[in-house]
């Protein structure tokens, strides 16, 4: 409101300029006492887009990597959080979807990682890289049942089964990452528990009307039946093996390995039932310029995440002309490179076709067996047999020799995605002092997280200022915070000189966080701060002991006030070094009596940490006086001075006091003289008198020691006291 009446006076007394100048100004007014309510990006189309009808969906085999297609979806789910104090608010919305993802057309045994645009959303052990709420998988059985939570959305009569169908349901998946949008999803399917056989393939996508006939023992690692029919689908794999498949009139054959090898007489070639003129052989061969010189093959490369990947054949070094061949199964680079030779080296052998001509009594002949000619060192394969006036006309194809071919290959140079199960969430609340310049106005209150395992990927923190009756959202961490434990105790060592004689050993939370070295001038720009319990100390040497332990001396102790933490170390005290980048300031308001806070990461489950600190607030509280001493006057009255010490003033000044750092310059006096009652005092400045009656009277009372205490009250604490005990004689 502020903003359009100043823009409205400007505008009315200086024209377009005095209005920019007012509305200006009024922005600032508004934002001073209405403070600034900031919305983070919102959607306004939240549907989400599915697959289309007709979208063919593979038969897997084996081990395989594939898209799968998404066969149901909901609307995306729209979520607001709110952070940060009341009028200075910043809130935030995300979204999250839930789908369903069918993998196969026929069952399948399990799924390993999941890719989602391209990173790892699910990794190897089964933990998920993102939230999501559940994730059920269904086999394809023949009796699995509808999935509760799609039918809860879209009715029970309208959820299918799928049965012998594999699919999987995503529910409430996170899209912040993926720009809020269900992401390009691809899944590891096993769909049988190891390699296939060429054998069981076939078998599965031919049904019980194809007889197999001596099948050799070849594999894949894994394949995907994506054509339209059987039919192609079998093409595809004899374009890439030499699998022999043909029609006996009843049934479909097919054959890898030779069936026969039968040999023919010399003086039946050439039979003829006419009185043309005999031809034993006649050999045809095609142009090597119509065969290709080289062949690359494409396929799914079980060494690089199932990545495509090709390898090459050559008929000849540099040879241009090629043929290409698109293999949707997952294979190693040897066998890919294998079938590349062997599909090139077919091709050449088979450029070679002949026909011969013999008398009725080889009928016994079937295609895809052998013959051996006379006079021809060649191997030919019968490809057709035609009988006619008692003549057998035989159609020969030349056919590579029965050895085997194996050949060595490289997948490349493979980088994969680093892969280890995010873990739970180790958190720690660090109540610290102002460490910068200035005078803090509120609890400075930070926390920092990390995981034992290396894997961990950050959390989101949510904050309690009441005990845990509500929580707000105060942020994420994403980057992991050296933390660890204390395995000794720390001695004690005055805080104002370089700790030379004393260290201490902590276990750091995994053996990847790191810790360095730190030279004297590094130190005291503020180098290698760490909190070791409540002490904020810094060190100079970090040696690594192994194992994730390390032994930090060279110290400086006490850092900016806590120097009251050098003598309460003990075995276990929480290690953390500071970090700005790892670490998240938390909104923590004066008076906050009991401030509980939770991180939920990828790892943590339903019961993430919950940390508590009571009162924080040591960045609040003035430092406690220093150099308390008693003077005697020749009158009897003892005065005590002391200097005043600022959390305002870190350096040291020459010829001038360190800035005030509070409202007024004030300390609490407690007397306690033995056997008797404390009392109280105040002072306004660094000195109290303790008058020669005040000091006559407590000894006439039995008193033999005083004991002065002093404290600073500052702003919105008190700090902890200084004592002298002074002897009554």
């Amino acid at each position: 409101m502020a903003t359009l009446v100043l823009t409205a006076l400007g505008t009315a007394l200086g024209g377009p300029v005095g209005g920019a100048i007012g509305a200006i100004i009024g922005q600032q007014i508004d934002q001073s006492i209405f403070g600034t309510n900031t919305q983070g990006p919102r959607l306004t189309d939240l549907s989400v887009q599915t697959a289309s009808y007709g979208t063919k969906i593979p038969r897997l085999y084996g081990a395989y990597r594939t898209s799968g297609t998404v066969i149901w979806a909901t609307d995306l789910k729209e979520a607001s959080s709110t952070s940060g104090p009341k009028g200075s608010s910043t809130t935030t919305y995300t979204y999250s979807a839930s789908f369903a993802v069918q993998l196969s057309a026929r069952p399948i045994h399990a799924i390993g990682r999941i890719w989602a645009d391209g990173n790892l959303l699910r990794g190897a052990a089964g933990d998920w890289k993102e939230q999501l709420t559940s994730f059920t998988l269904y086999t394809g059985s023949e009796t699995q049942t509808a999935d509760p939570f799609m039918a809860s959305a879209q009715g029970a009569a309208k959820t299918p089964a799928y049965r012998g169908a594999a699919y999987c349901v995503f529910e409430d998946l996170q899209l912040i990452d993926f720009g809020n949008r269900i992401p390009s999803l691809s899944f590891e399917v096993f769909a049988d528990g190891g390699p296939v056989t060429l054998q069981a393939m076939v078998s599965d996508m031919a049904g019980p009307d194809a007889a197999l006939n001596t099948l050799a023992p070849a594999s894949f690692a894994g394949f995907s039946a994506e054509e339209a029919s059987i039919g192609d689908a079998i093409t595809t794999l004899t374009n890439a093996v030499p699998l022999r498949v043909w029609d006996d009139g009843v049934t479909l054959q097919m054959a890898q390995a030779v069936l026969t090898t039968t040999s023919v007489a010399d003086n039946d070639l050439g039979t003829t039932a006419d009185k043309a003129k005999p031809v034993k052989l006649a050999v045809t061969r095609k142009s090597a310029s119509t065969i290709p010189q080289s062949l690359w093959i494409a396929y799914y490369d079980s060494a690089r995440d199932y990545q495509k990947n090709t390898q090459t054949a050559r008929r000849v070094a540099g040879a241009r002309k090629g043929q290409s061949l698109n293999l949707p199964a997952t294979l190693d680079a040897a066998t890919a490179k294998t079938i590349a030779e062997t599909k090139l080296s077919t091709i050449w052998a088979e450029r070679a076709t002949a026909r011969l001509a013999l008398p009725w009594r080889y009928l016994a002949l079937e295609p895809g067996q052998t013959l051996l000619v006379p006079g021809s060192t060649d191997d030919w394969r019968i490809s057709a047999i035609t009988f006619n006036k008692m003549v057998l006309e035989v159609d020969l194809t030349r056919q590579l020799p029965a050895s085997s071919l194996s050949y060595s290959a490289s997948a490349g140079q493979v980088v994969t995605q680093f892969d280890a199960p995010a873990g739970p969430t180790a958190l720690d609340l660090l109540d610290l002092p102002l460490l910068t310049d200035g005078v803090a106005s509120a609890p400075f209150v930070a926390a920092a997280a990390a995981g034992a395992s290396v894997g961990w990927s950050g959390v989101a923190l949510s904050i309690s200022t009441d005990g845990g009756a509500s929580f707000t959202n105060a942020g994420t961490i994403g980057a992991a915070s050296v933390l660890g434990v204390a395995n000794s105790a720390l001695p004690t060592s005055s805080a104002y000189l370089i700790d030379t004689q004393n260290s201490v050993t902590v276990q750091l939370l995994n053996t990847q966080m790191l810790l360095t070295d730190a030279s004297d001038t590094l130190l005291l720009g503020g180098a290698n701060a760490a909190m070791l319990g409540n002490e904020l100390i810094q060190f100079g040497s970090a040696q690594p002991l192994g194992g994730g332990l390390w032994q930090l001396s060279r110290l400086l102790r006490g850092r900016r006030g806590t120097e009251f933490a050098i003598s309460s170390h003990m075995v276990g005290d929480n290690f953390a070094l500071l970090n700005p980048a790892s670490m998240v300031q938390l909104p923590v308001p004066l008076g906050t009596a009991d401030l509980k806070v939770t991180a939920q990461g990828i790892g943590d489950g339903p019961s993430p940490p919950l940390v508590d600190l009571p009162n924080p607030g040591i960045a609040l509280r003035p430092l406690s006086p220093v150099y308390l001493i008693a003077a005697r006057q020749p009158n009897g009255d003892v005065i005590f001075n002391w200097i005043r010490r600022s959390r305002n003033g870190w350096n040291w000044l020459d010829g001038v006091d360190a800035p005030l750092g509070e409202e007024s310059e004030a300390y609490a006096l407690t007397l306690s003289p033995s056997g008797g009652s404390p009392r109280t005092a105040t002072a306004n400045s660094p000195a109290y008198t303790y008058t020669a009656a005040q000091y006559a009277a407590d000894k006439a009372a039995g008193a033999t020691t005083m004991t002065i205490s002093v404290a600073q009250t500052g702003t919105y604490a008190t700090s902890l006291p200084t004592s002298l005990t002074l002897p009554l004689t």
